[in-house]
C-alpha cells in the first residue's frame, strides 16, 4: 500500500470517526441504530454553505453556526419524532429513521436543487510529502477529528454530565433513582451529537462535494465502523473508522474505486456473523 493511499486512508477515517462516534452515543441512550444521520450530515452541509457562500461568513465561523444549527436539527427530530414513539420497537424506530433522512435529502433539494456546490475558500497547492499530494483541508479534517476524539473522551470519562451519559446509556432507571434527570441528559446528548453531524457535513463538503446525497454516502460506512468498534462504544467507533478507511482504500488494489461502497456492506455481514458485538463491544447474556 503506498503512501497516498494510506494517507487517503487516514482521511476517511477522521472523516467518518466523528459521527461514527455521535451515532454510538445515540444508540447508548436511546437504544436503536437511527438512520437519520445521513439526513443530520446533509443538514450541516448545507448550513455551512449557506452561511459561507450566499451570506459571506469565513469558513469556520460557517461551521460553528452549522454545527448550532444541526443540534437544534437533530434535538427538535428526537423530540418531535422517535420520543412520541420510544414505546415502540427498535426495529419501528429504525424504519422511521430511515424514512426522516429521506425526506430531509429531499427538503434540501427541494430548497437548494441537486447540482454540486463547494465551499468559498482560499485555493491552496498540495503538500507534497513521501510521494503523497496532501490538501491543507485534509490535514484540518485528521486535527480536528483527533481534537474531537480527546474532547469526547475527557467529556465522558472525567466530568459529572459524562458519567451521567454513560449511567443513563448503562441503566436510564438505575440512574433515575441515582438523581440523574434521563431527560435533561438525552437532551443534551442529541444536542452534542447533532453537533458532531454537522461538523462532519463541513468535512465532507471540504474533502467531497456538497449535494443532497452526501450524508447517505458516508452512512453504511459510519454505520460499519460503529458495528465493527461495537455499537455503543464510542472508543471503538474511531477503532472501527481507521479499520473502514483502511479496508475501502486497500479495495483500489484489486477492484475498481467505484466498489468501496460495498466494503461497508461486507465488513457488517462478515462481523454479524463472526462477532455480532463488535470488537469492543459485550456479548448480550440472554436467559
Amino acid at each position: 500500500m503506498s503512501m497516498q493511499m494510506i494517507f487517503n486512508a487516514l482521511v476517511n477515517a477522521a472523516l467518518i470517526a466523528p459521527p461514527a462516534m455521535a451515532f454510538s452515543l445515540l444508540f447508548g441512550i436511546l437504544k436503536f441504530p437511527n438512520f437519520a444521520i445521513g439526513g443530520y450530515i446533509t443538514v450541516g452541509a448545507f448550513a455551512a454553505y449557506t452561511f459561507n457562500v450566499p451570506l459571506g461568513l469565513p469558513l469556520p465561523l460557517a461551521a460553528a453556526a452549522a454545527m448550532l444549527v444541526t443540534a437544534l436539527v437533530v434535538w427538535l427530530m428526537h423530540v418531535l419524532v422517535f420520543q412520541p414513539m420510544e414505546e415502540h420497537s427498535a426495529i419501528t424506530l429504525l424504519v422511521v429513521s430511515i424514512a426522516l433522512t429521506l425526506i430531509i435529502e429531499n427538503v434540501i433539494r427541494l430548497f437548494f436543487s441537486a447540482d454540486v456546490r463547494g465551499f468559498e475558500i482560499p485555493l491552496e497547492r498540495p503538500w507534497k510529502l513521501l510521494g503523497a499530494r496532501i490538501t491543507p483541508e485534509q490535514v484540518q479534517i485528521i486535527i480536528w477529528s483527533l481534537v474531537i476524539g480527546v474532547a469526547l473522551h475527557c467529556l465522558l470519562a472525567y466530568t459529572w454530565i459524562g458519567r451521567a451519559m454513560r449511567a443513563v446509556a448503562d441503566n436510564p432507571m438505575l440512574a433515575a433513582i441515582r438523581g440523574v434527570n434521563a431527560t435533561r441528559i438525552t437532551a443534551f446528548t442529541t444536542a452534542i451529537c447533532g453537533a458532531l453531524f454537522g461538523l462532519t457535513g463541513v468535512f465532507a463538503g471540504l474533502d467531497l462535494v456538497i449535494e443532497p446525497l452526501v450524508g447517505w454516502n458516508l452512512t453504511i460506512p459510519i454505520f460499519a465502523a460503529a458495528i465493527l468498534g461495537g455499537i455503543g462504544s464510542p472508543y471503538g467507533a474511531i477503532v472501527g473508522a481507521l479499520l473502514v478507511g483502511l479496508a475501502e482504500e486497500a479495495t483500489i488494489l484489486f477492484l475498481p474505486s467505484t466498489y468501496k461502497i460495498g466494503v461497508g456492506f461486507v465488513i457488517i455481514a462478515v462481523l454479524l456473523l463472526l462477532r455480532p458485538q463488535g470488537l469492543f463491544g459485550t456479548a448480550e447474556i440472554r436467559k
